[in-house]
């Protein structure tokens, strides 16, 4: 049965982990909070957040006792750490809103274990960059109980475009994980491209103006590499470890469908390479294209000579 929420409409919020997607996130919740609480393993952020933005800092028992809990950290392993801990202090009727990239079964577990709590859990990864956090644009993706999303839904709604519902505990960190798989396919695959364009001697940003204009566009050719790796500057934001962590969730969720997905499976293999180069958090997921590169001898910019990594 359905554990009825506290109130019809969440009064309290807070946010659990301010890293590059969470600090934005969070500050576009005092806009239509009055009690907005944050937290961070390093409280210093927490107390940044509450000079820019009004939010409030506060204790870890004191954040998790709000009627609306989002957290966003690197993994559901962390997730399920700040659930452990946070038991004694949870309200009932609240809903945990997790935005972390994580993993379906252990969404699946968080769900049931508030469950007996008197609470919720929603996973509610989401997609669209740190420009996105910041605009308040952020797509989620949504599994769980649909009338804690209807309860939970006026707090998210705040940093996101679009908030869809995709099916029961799990479901959400499936999408999310499918999506940067996906992303990553097509990112290798346009890597692949400018590699032999540019061997045969054509400008890379001239041949990303035609396929942005061709049947080849996406995301891949409009934004990231012209924004991150022709022009050599792979600002970190969205770390290559968890991008390879997402392909690897993606893979698991196609042995366990018995499905064949070899090509998701190939650039899975390739990203976790890439990652296992550098050391974890020390790179934004665009590097990747060095782990090609070493192959190709061929550098993605416009340099006609051959820059240093």
């Amino acid at each position: 049965m359905t554990t009825q929420t506290a109130t019809q409409t969440p009064t309290s919020v807070s946010f659990l982990g301010l890293g590059a997607m969470g600090y934005p996130m969070a500050g576009h919740l005092v806009k239509a909070f009055d009690s907005v609480m944050v937290w961070n393993r390093k409280f210093d952020k927490a107390n940044q957040h509450e000079s820019e933005f009004g939010s409030k800092a506060v204790d870890f028992e004191t954040a998790v006792s709000a009627d609306v809990i989002f957290s966003c950290v690197p993994t559901s392993a962390q997730t399920a750490e700040l659930i452990e801990r946070a038991k004694p202090y949870l309200k009932k009727g609240s809903v945990w809103v997790d935005c972390t990239s994580g993993v379906p079964e252990s969404a699946i577990a968080a769900a049931n274990t508030l469950q007996e709590l008197g609470s919720h859990f929603i996973d509610a990864p989401v997609s669209g960059q740190t420009i996105g956090a910041i605009n308040g644009t952020l797509t989620v993706m949504v599994g769980g109980d649909k009338s804690a999303l209807d309860f939970a839904y006026p707090a998210i709604d705040c940093f996101a475009g679009r908030i869809e519902h995709v099916g029961a505990s799990g479901g959400g960190f499936a999408v999310k994980a499918i999506n940067n798989t996906l992303f990553a396919v097509n990112s290798w695959a346009l890597g692949e491209g400018l590699s032999v364009l540019k061997a045969h001697g054509v400008n890379p940003s001239a041949a990303l103006a035609c396929i942005n204009h061709s049947s080849g566009q996406s995301f891949a050719s409009s934004a990231t590499f012209p924004d991150r790796i022709v022009n050599r500057s792979f600002p970190k934001t969205f770390t290559l470890d968890l991008m390879a962590k997402d392909c690897g969730i993606a893979t698991d969720l196609q042995q366990q469908a018995k499905l064949p997905a070899p090509v998701m499976a190939a650039v899975a293999s390739f990203m976790r390479a890439a990652s296992n180069q550098v050391e974890a958090g020390s790179a934004d997921f665009s590097e990747f294209i060095k782990f090609l590169e070493n192959w190709s001898q061929v550098i993605i910019s416009d340099e006609m000579t051959t820059p240093k990594n």
